[in-house]
């Protein structure tokens, strides 16, 4: 079963690289050119309010993956196999996913209920790892 996390992992870096998606979108309809390679920051005040949303769920996205990523590593590393675990790691890519509609579509109820359920798959995934080693 510990190809489970390591999918959970491969799946949740698909997510953030998905998020690219409506960032670029966001940053093409706020007038984004070759000429703005040069600082593709100092675009952000010009960007549509959905834009502005996508930087920010990309940022988010990061975030989460720095945190879910060590927690799939450990239970690959102690040999979870825990149920809990298991479900927890296909749910996490899942909710993430969503979690980009919910932010970019500006659903604040959902992306609030999902980031938590998402922050607690991860939390869920080191309190297994972690038993592991115990």
């Amino acid at each position: 079963m510990q190809e489970v996390f390591a999918w959970s992992l491969c799946l949740s870096v698909g997510v953030v690289l998905i998020s690219i998606i409506p960032l670029t979108i966001g940053r093409l309809k706020g007038g984004y050119s070759i000429e703005n390679m040069s600082a593709p920051r100092a675009l952000f005040n010009e960007l549509p309010a959905f834009g502005k949303r996508a930087v920010w769920c990309h940022q988010n996205c990061w975030e989460s993956i720095s945190l879910h990523a060590p927690a799939c590593i450990l239970c690959l590393i102690t040999l979870t196999d825990s149920n809990i675990a298991i479900i927890a790691a296909w749910i996490h890519p899942l909710l993430r996913f969503l979690y980009i509609g919910a932010y970019v579509f500006n659903i604040p109820t959902a992306r609030g209920l999902i980031w938590v359920l998402g922050i607690f798959t991860t939390l869920l995934l080191y309190k297994e790892g972690l038993t592991q080693l115990i």
